[in-house]
């Protein structure tokens, strides 16, 4: 590429070019050179010596060195003239011409300009060259005016100020003609840089070995505008190379060239080239500055050298530059991925105390690294800083907050600043999309993450791999089958899915109870060149296990267990070690058992269940006995127990407590107390006691005895209930009060009230643990056994002790007081639920209405329901029923009619016992045309009356002594329904025909009846009355001993004809 120039031995690596240094001559005087003798070091090494021949008697130029400091003094000098033009124009004290300089100054006009007129008439004419296609000019006819009158001086002023290279060439051409020219570096480094500028590389190098040829020895001025030229124009190879023979020349480029080499380097990205430059600028001792700094340290970075660039960070401090916010910023995103908090911190604040603003990129890494530390108080912290700096964050600082917002389980917050990045029209990158997907998915709204990914597609945003991978989890949530099959095949067709999403697609055909899928993809998995993870093994292997799949388990392991990438993993290894041990034979562990800490427990529970399925007792022996021998080796296999329990694998879990019996192991109170559950709700009480007491010794927890007690109480056992608490609480087992209430309400249920009373008495004695629902449950008791006293104390404790009552403890105590009589302060009870602001429903207010009823307080009764309505509880048929029911047991018809008329007005329907009650209302209150009427009412609605109905008015009639009647609707009932009258309807005619002295119609219907009466005291002694009545003795002594001999006590005291017949 670089023709003659790469054959320059200047770039020539492999012997050295420069002769070596001689030794400081004593004399002033320099040493001659003979180009005869030597060949000149910066000519081309091209096998011709093609050298300019010196002169024998050379003249002792200025040295380079000097005439560059006079020309830049003179420069300077120039410089200050310029300054100080115009009226306040002041020359220098120490300048002082000479009369000949101020005539020579005078004659060629300058009046202080920087060049005289006929140096700036040769600019211009060489300068209007350019205007001229090449070939239409000859310099030397151009210029021929101005030859004689430039200086040396003069022409390389002339050339420095051309534009175009074809001037520069040619002017250099026709100067090198004149008789004032001499070889200079100077003018070299003139045209070097000209051409450099304009990218005219190969001329560039060609007047370097014309320089060379000419004798003049380059500086590092004139190396270091060639080198600036290559890095200008990316041409590196050849400024590395280049800059080799400059080494070894021991030229050394000043820190501008430095720079510009370091810069291009980085430009394109060789980063390993700028720090190879770098450690050799170091080396030469060359003093960087702050760009010097910024260049390498990014360089380092991207090379991943950041110890290095920390250093060389903390170097350029040290030497006074203040650093950029760039640096800061790489060096800040450097700590992030390494995880080094405090430096990243301690970089921001110094970057801060700077007054330096950071950049939204230099925040985002700060925030990444604050996410990723889990310290989001200090990301809260920056984002209030940059709210206070009124710094508008960009979309990845978004996204950021986003996910910091679904962290801290704040997910409306988290939806709100993505409707806000939506609004302000910052939505445009897909992570800020999944982003938000992912915390939608923590959240567990998968509908809303897959929302997200549609609007993310309707944006038309390419999907990349990671966006089907999010968008296969959104339709694993959903359990969409069909949707997330479609995902994870358009996944597949960007590559090989990664094992996460083998595993999700796994778990969700498990899930599912897809078996026969899961089977076919976890041997799509094994086939396919996939690297397994230790979670897809986990999820694959458990899936073998918990199906019993043993043959395709043990090759599993061995698959995986016997590669390089999981050969430290514990876990693998305890499956692929146990499998080899039994196909080398188990005899070896026989003798004694491996090493625990070899194995993996959570492994060997999962071997336990594989090999429990096939009832293979000598490898679950085996295994288990391996299992135990771990530090958590009992607590997996009792979770075993409670998982298979749980699982409904009730067989599995019987054999492994057998198992751990037989070894001499208890299971863990949980596990037992799954086992005693799920038998006592199966009906299988046997086997649960079975199970407690082989666990029943004095290390059993307290949990064991209440699973127990509960069972035994659900199952109708009471007794056995109390005995087991009575032994725990000898133990001193606090029960708790969950177990307290179930024992008291079971005990209360049976009628063991003096049983549930002495627990109630031990447990405010003793429990401190007693919260609102056990003394509830103390209180109902009390009431159901008629301590209504003690009731009352009950709840007195429970106030004292600052036990907060319920709606149910004033419902409770409202019974309480109401039972005693003691209505007033059951009335107390409800107002002080109200003043509570307890939500009080109909309930309480129906309970107290039914004691004002039953103590015939029909004001009170009626006010309080209309409260009740006032209040905004509307009464439903529940109520309404029993408000009738009521109004009908204390014989208020009018009440009872108007409470019908209610029910209706509120759209609430009236059954059979609505108008049960209220036929018995009227039939209470004589009103026997209102009650037949509303049993042919409720007939016309088509509500079949019962027998009840009927009984209802038939007793009525024969109280009332109209016996005739009473037939009348009995018969009626016979006829016209096609009921059988029942044993109640039976007595109520037949105590009627007794009363009204009907007694051959009493024998009659007894006669009829009698293989149905059974047991009933009433109708046997009313029969055998009736009998003596008519003289029928043999009859009545028959009748007599035969309820003699059912048991049954003879009714001296009935008595015929007690009521008049009308």
């Amino acid at each position: 590429m670089m023709m003659e120039w790469a054959r320059s031995s200047f770039l020539s690596g492999g012997t050295c070019l420069l002769p070596p240094l001689p030794a400081t001559p004593k004399s002033t005087k320099p040493s001659p050179l003979h180009s005869s003798l030597s060949p000149d070091p910066w000519s081309l090494s091209d096998g011709v010596n093609k050298h300019k021949p010196r002169s024998k008697n050379p003249k002792n130029p200025l040295s380079d060195d000097n005439a560059r400091r006079i020309i830049k003094a003179k420069a300077r000098y120039l410089s200050a003239l310029r300054r100080n033009q115009g009226s306040h124009v002041q020359t220098p004290k120490w300048i002082k011409r000479t009369p000949e300089q101020m005539v020579r100054y005078l004659n060629d006009d300058r009046n202080g300009h920087l060049y005289g007129k006929h140096v700036v008439a040769a600019i211009k004419t060489v300068r209007a060259l350019a205007e001229k296609r090449e070939g239409e000019y000859d310099m030397r006819m151009v210029m021929s005016g101005f030859v004689g009158k430039l200086t040396f001086r003069e022409m390389c002023v002339v050339l420095k100020e051309q534009k175009g290279w074809k001037q520069v060439r040619d002017f250099f051409a026709w100067m090198k003609l004149q008789f004032s020219y001499r070889p200079s570096v100077i003018v070299y480094t003139i045209v070097l840089r000209l051409y450099g500028q304009v990218g005219k590389i190969k001329l560039a190098e060609e007047i370097f070995l014309e320089m060379l040829e000419a004798g003049c020895e380059p500086d590092e001025v004139a190396c270091g505008t060639l080198l600036c030229t290559y890095a200008r124009w990316g041409r590196h190879k050849a400024m590395l190379s280049f800059y080799s023979a400059v080494e070894e020349r021991g030229v050394v480029p000043s820190v501008a060239v430095f720079n510009f080499m370091l810069s291009s380097l980085q430009k394109k990205s060789l980063h390993q080239n700028v720090v190879d430059l770098w450690r050799k600028m170091v080396d030469k001792r060359v003093a960087p500055n702050g760009f010097t700094y910024t260049v390498v340290i990014s360089s380092l970075i991207k090379e991943g050298q950041g110890d290095e660039a920390l250093q060389t960070f903390y170097k350029m401090k040290n030497a006074g530059f203040l650093p950029e916010e760039v640096t800061y910023s790489l060096l800040i995103n450097l700590c992030t991925k390494n995880g080094s908090w405090d430096e990243a911190i301690s970089l921001y604040e110094d970057m801060r105390s700077l007054k330096i603003i950071p950049s939204n990129y230099t925040r985002a890494s700060l925030l990444t690294l604050c996410y990723r530390k889990g310290d989001y108080s200090k990301a809260l912290a920056l984002f209030s800083e940059m709210g206070r700096h009124k710094v508008a964050p960009d979309e990845v600082i978004y996204g950021l907050l986003i996910r910091i917002y679904g962290k801290l389980g704040l997910y409306e917050d988290a939806e709100n600043t993505f409707k806000e990045i939506e609004h302000l029209g910052l939505l445009t990158d897909e992570k800020t999309y999944l982003a938000m997907a992912q915390v939608h998915l923590s959240s567990g709204h998968a509908e809303k993450a897959l929302n997200v990914v549609v609007l993310m597609k309707s944006k038309e945003i390419r999907f990349s791999r990671y966006a089907y991978i999010v968008l296969l989890q959104c339709h694993v949530k959903r359990r969409d089958l069909d949707s997330a099959e479609g995902a994870f095949l358009s996944l597949s067709k960007t590559g090989l899915p990664d094992a996460g999403s083998f595993n999700d697609m796994l778990n969700l055909y498990i899930n599912l109870d897809q078996t026969e899928k899961a089977k076919e993809f976890a041997l799509q998995i094994r086939e396919d060149p996939i690297e397994c993870d230790v979670e897809l093994f986990k999820t694959i292997i458990r899936f073998y296990c918990k199906n019993g799949m043993i043959s395709e388990a043990e090759q599993f392991a061995q698959e995986i267990g016997g590669g390089r990438s999981f050969a430290d993993n514990k876990f693998v290894q305890t499956f692929y070690r146990v499998i080899h041990g039994e196909y080398k034979g188990q005899e070896k562990y026989e003798k004694s058992i491996v090493v625990p800490d070899l194995f993996d427990s959570m492994a060997l529970g999962l071997m336990l269940t594989l090999y429990l399925a096939d009832s293979s007792s000598r490898n679950t022996d085996y295994i288990l006995k391996l299992l135990l021998e771990t530090a958590e080796g009992l607590s997996i296999a009792s979770k075993l127990i409670g998982n298979f329990v749980r699982e409904g694998d009730i067989s599995k879990a019987e054999a492994l407590n057998s198992l751990l019996i037989r070894l001499g192991c208890r299971a863990e109170d949980e596990a037992v107390a799954s086992l005693i559950s799920w038998f006592a709700k199966g009906e299988k009480l046997d086997k649960a006691e079975a199970i407690f007491l082989k666990a029943d010794s004095p290390l059993s927890g307290k949990l064991v005895s209440k699973c127990m007690i509960d069972a035994y109480a659900k199952s109708g056992r009471p007794e056995d209930a109390y005995l087991l608490y009575r032994k725990a609480t000898e133990k001193g087992h606090n029960l708790g009060p969950v177990t307290i209430s179930i024992i008291v309400n079971a005990l209360t249920n049976s009628g063991k009230h003096q049983e549930a009373e002495d627990i109630v008495r031990k447990s405010l004695q003793e429990s401190s643990e007693l919260d609102t629902v056990v003394f509830n449950t103390f209180i109902k008791a009390m009431l159901g056994a008629g301590k209504l006293n003690f009731a009352e104390r009950i709840y007195e404790q429970m106030l004292s002790l600052g036990v907060a009552p319920s709606i149910r403890t004033f419902n409770t105590m409202i019974s309480v007081y109401g039972r005693g009589g003691k209505l007033k302060k059951a009335a107390e009870m409800l107002g002080t639920a109200r003043s509570l602001a307890l939500p009080l429903d109909e309930k309480a207010y129906m309970n107290l209405i039914g004691f004002y009823c039953k103590a015939g307080e029909r004001k009170e009764a009626s006010l309080l329901f209309a409260k009740m309505k006032e209040e905004g509880i509307k009464p439903g048929k529940v109520s309404y029923d029993a408000l009738i029911n009521l109004c009908a047991s204390a014989g208020w018809h009018e009440e009872a009619e108007e409470h019908l008329q209610a029910m209706q007005r509120d759209s609430v329907l009236p059954d059979s016992f609505t108008y049960l009650s209220l036929i018995r209302a009227y039939a209470v209150g004589a009103k026997f045309i209102e009650a037949e009427e509303t049993l042919k009412s409720m007939q016309r609605e088509g509500i079949s009356p019962s027998c009840a109905h009927y009984n209802h008015l038939v007793s009525a009639f024969a109280k009332a002594g109209l016996i005739g009647e009473a037939e009348r609707v009995y018969e009626e009932m016979l006829e016209n329904t096609g009921l059988s009258p029942d044993l109640a309807c039976h007595h109520t005619m037949l105590r009627g025909y007794l009363d009204c002295g009907c007694v051959e119609k009493a024998i009659t219907l007894f006669e009829e009846i009698r293989e149905h009466v059974g047991a009933d005291r009433f109708m046997w002694s009313a029969a055998i009355h009736c009998y003596r009545s008519t003289g029928e003795t043999e009859k009545a002594e028959a009748a007599l001993n035969t309820i003699k001999n059912k048991g049954i006590a003879f009714l001296e005291d009935l008595k015929v004809g007690s009521r008049s017949k009308v």
